[in-house]
C-alpha cells in the first residue's frame, strides 16, 4: 500500500466536508477571476469609451453595459459597476473564510486521528518490536510527522485544486480574447516540467535527511532529560553540549541546504514567470495596437497571464512541500504497519479468579540470545514461588512471559488448562500485578501513582495498599502527603521509597497473581521483612512470584527455582536446596556469613 493510499484511510471520512471546502474555494476563485472582466468593462465602457467604435460583446457582464444601469461613460454606470464589484469582492472574502475554516478543521481532525492511532500502536507493540526504534524516532513520528503528513491532504490538495481551477478558467478567459495570448505559457510549460522533476528528486532526499536530523536531536534531548543526574554526577555537561551542538549543527546544515535549494529553484521559476508575463503582455499590446482586442481586454489579459504563471509556480512549490509530507507519511505508514510479536486474541474466554498456571517445555529466544530453556513449572493458585539466579540468568524473562510481555518461542504456558494465547491479551494481563525491577513513577501525585490501575478507587483503598507496602510512614512525612507531586520517574524519592509505592500500585490492582521482579532490592533487610510479611497477611491466598538476588526474599516460598543461563538447575524448598549444597546453598552461606542475611527468622513462618 502506497503512502497516498495509506493516508486516504484517514482522510476518506472527511471527503464530504473537504468537497464542501472545495466548493467554497471554487466560488471564491470564480469571484476573484470575474473581477478582471469587470475591470475590462470599466475601461472599455467608462474610461475609454468610443461611441464611434463601441466594444464588441462577449463579456459575461455585458448585461451591466447594455444601458439598463446607465449610459456609457457616465458616473451612473460607474456607480452600478462599482456596487457589483464590491459585492463580488465581499463574497470572495466570505467564501475564502469558509474555505479556510472547513479544510483546516478537516486537517486538524485527521492529525488527531493519526496521533491517536500512533499512540495506540505504541502501547500495543511488544518491547522487542519497539526496541527497533529509538526514542527520538518515536517522538518525531508521533509529533512532527503527524502534523506534516496531514498537510498533504488538507492544505496541499486544496492548493492543487485552486491552481487547477485558476489555470482552466484563466486559459478559457484568454482564449475568449484571442487564442494567441496563451502561446507563451504553453511554450514555457515543458521547461517548468523539467525543472520541477529535478527539483523534486533533490527535495525528497533532502527532506529524508532533515527528518533524520530532527530524530537525532530529539533523541539527544530525551536522553539528557532522563540522565540529567548521571550527566551532572560525572561532570559531563561539556561532553553532552558537544554532542548536542553536533546534532544542532547538522539540523542547521541541512536546513541551510533546503534554503539554498529552494532559493535556486525559486529563482528559476521566477525567471520563467517573468518571461511568460512579459512575453504575453507584448503579444497582448501588439494585438491591441492592431485592433484585434480592446484596451479593457488588454488589462484583463495581463491579470490572467499573471495568475497562470503564478499558479504554475504555486504547483511547483506545492509539489516541493509534498516531498516532505510523503517522507513523514512513509515513516507513519511503516510504524503503523508494524505487527506486534505478541498478537492479541479476540476470544471470549476469561481467566478465572483463581488461575492455575503451567509452563511446559518453555523456550524463549530474544534476538540471538536463548533467554529461557526447557522451563517446566506448576503454579497452582496460591503457590509462593521464588526465582533466583545470577545477573542475566533469565529471572526477569521468566516473569515477563507469564503476562505475555514476551511470547514464548516454543513450548506452552497454560492457564486453567488452556494456552495463554487463547485468552484476550487484556484479560491475561489483568490477572497479574507486576512490580518491575526498574521502577517508573509518573509525574503526578503519590495518590494517583498508587491508584494507577484503578483511578476511581477510594482514598482508604489507596491508604490500605500503601500500608501493606510499608509506604505510608514516609508518604505522610512528605510536604503534601498523598497529594505530593513526584517528578518524572520519581525524582525526589529514594529507590526504596519508589519501590514501596510501586508495590502499593500493584496491590491496589487486586490481581490474583502478584509478581515481584527484584522489587525489594533497594529496601533494607528490616523493611523487606515487614513488606513480605504484610503481603502474606493482606493477600494470603494469592499466587506470589518473587524474583530476587537476596536469599531472604525467597526463604519461605513453597518452591524455589535457581536459574543459570536460562535453565532451571536447582529446585525445591529452601531447606532442600541448602541440604543439596549447590548454587543456592553457596549464596545462602555467603549472605549469612557476611551479614547480608539474618536467618534468625528462617523456619518461623515469616514470609
Amino acid at each position: 500500500m502506497g503512502v497516498l493510499k495509506f493516508g486516504l484511510r484517514y482522510w476518506k471520512k472527511y471527503v464530504p466536508l473537504s468537497a464542501l471546502a472545495k466548493i467554497f474555494s471554487l466560488v471564491a476563485i470564480l469571484c476573484d477571476l470575474s473581477l478582471p472582466l469587470l475591470t475590462a468593462g470599466i475601461v472599455d465602457y467608462v474610461i475609454a469609451y468610443d461611441s464611434a467604435q463601441p466594444p464588441k460583446g462577449g463579456n459575461v457582464f455585458d448585461f451591466l453595459f447594455s444601458g439598463s444601469f446607465g449610459a456609457p461613460a457616465t458616473w451612473q454606470l460607474f456607480g452600478a459597476v462599482a456596487v457589483v464589484f464590491s459585492v463580488i469582492l465581499f463574497l470572495r472574502i466570505v467564501f475564502i473564510y469558509l474555505k479556510n475554516i472547513t479544510f483546516q478543521w478537516c486537517g486538524l481532525k485527521m492529525e488527531c486521528d493519526i496521533r491517536e492511532d500512533t499512540y495506540a500502536k505504541l502501547l500495543g507493540l511488544d518491547s522487542e518490536t519497539l526496541s527497533r526504534y529509538n526514542m527520538g524516532e518515536l517522538l518525531t513520528t508521533m509529533n512532527r510527522d503527524t502534523i506534516i503528513f496531514k498537510e498533504l491532504y488538507a492544505r496541499m490538495t486544496m492548493n492543487l485544486f485552486d491552481s487547477a481551477v485558476v489555470l482552466i478558467v484563466s486559459v478559457v478567459a484568454l482564449l475568449s480574447f484571442d487564442y494567441r495570448l496563451i502561446f507563451i505559457p504553453i511554450a514555457l510549460s515543458p521547461f517548468f516540467a523539467v525543472a520541477l522533476t529535478i527539483y523534486l528528486k533533490k527535495a525528497n532526499k533532502l527532506f529524508k535527511d532533515i527528518r533524520a536530523s530532527y530524530s537525532a536531536i530529539n533523541l539527544n534531548v530525551q536522553e539528557n532529560i532522563s540522565a540529567v543526574r548521571i550527566v551532572r554526577s560525572f561532570a559531563g555537561e561539556k561532553t553532552e553540549m558537544k554532542k548536542f551542538d553536533a546534532c544542532n549543527d547538522r539540523v542547521l546544515e541541512l536546513s541551510c541546504a533546503q534554503v539554498r535549494l529552494t532559493a535556486k529553484f525559486e529563482s528559476i521559476f521566477t525567471a520563467f514567470q517573468q518571461t511568460g508575463y512579459v512575453g504575453t503582455i507584448v503579444i497582448a499590446v501588439l494585438l491591441a495596437l492592431s485592433g484585434n482586442i480592446y484596451l479593457g481586454a488588454l488589462t484583463a489579459a495581463t491579470t490572467y497571464v499573471t495568475k497562470i504563471i503564478s499558479h504554475i509556480t504555486q504547483i511547483s512549490r506545492t509539489c516541493f512541500r509534498m516531498q516532505n509530507q510523503l517522507v513523514s507519511g512513509g515513516r507513519l505508514k511503516k510504524f503503523l504497519s508494524e505487527e506486534s510479536a505478541v498478537p492479541d486474541c479476540e476470544s471470549a474466554l476469561a481467566v478465572s479468579n483463581k488461575p492455575n498456571i503451567s509452563l511446559k517445555g518453555v523456550n524463549l529466544v530474544i534476538g540471538e540470545k536463548h533467554a529461557l530453556k526447557n522451563i517446566d513449572l506448576e503454579l497452582p493458585y496460591g503457590k509462593k514461588l521464588g526465582i533466583m539466579g545470577g545477573t542475566g540468568s533469565g529471572k526477569s524473562a521468566l516473569c515477563k512471559i507469564l503476562s505475555r510481555i514476551f511470547d514464548v518461542s516454543s513450548g506452552e504456558i497454560e492457564i486453567d488448562g488452556k494456552n495463554v494465547k487463547e485468552y484476550p491479551l487484556e484479560n491475561v494481563r489483568s490477572t497479574f500485578a507486576y512490580v518491575f525491577q526498574d521502577v517508573f513513577l509518573f509525574s503526578n501525585t503519590v495518590d494517583a501513582n498508587i491508584a494507577f490501575a484503578r483511578p476511581d478507587c477510594g482514598e482508604e483503598e489507596v491508604r490500605t495498599a500503601a500500608r501493606a507496602a510499608q509506604a505510608e510512614p514516609f508518604i505522610e512525612k512528605l510536604e503534601s502527603g498523598y497529594d505530593t507531586v513526584v517528578g518524572e520517574r520519581g525524582l525526589g524519592l529514594s529507590g526504596g521509597q519508589k519501590q514501596r509505592i510501586s508495590i502499593a500500585r500493584a496491590l491496589i490492582k487486586g490481581a490474583p497473581v502478584l509478581i515481584l521482579d527484584d522489587a525489594s532490592s533497594a529496601l533494607d533487610m528490616a523493611t523487606e521483612k515487614r513488606v513480605l510479611a504484610s503481603l502474606k497477611q493482606s493477600h494470603p491466598d494469592n499466587t506470589l512470584i518473587i524474583a530476587a538476588h537476596r536469599v531472604s526474599s525467597v526463604l519461605d516460598c513453597d518452591e524455589i527455582v535457581y536459574l543459570r543461563d536460562g535453565e532451571i538447575v536447582e529446585r525445591g524448598t529452601a531447606g532442600d536446596l541448602i541440604e543439596k549444597n549447590g548454587a543456592f546453598a553457596a549464596i545462602y552461606n555467603l549472605q549469612t556469613s557476611d551479614g547480608q542475611l539474618d536467618d534468625s527468622s528462617y523456619g518461623k513462618g515469616e514470609l
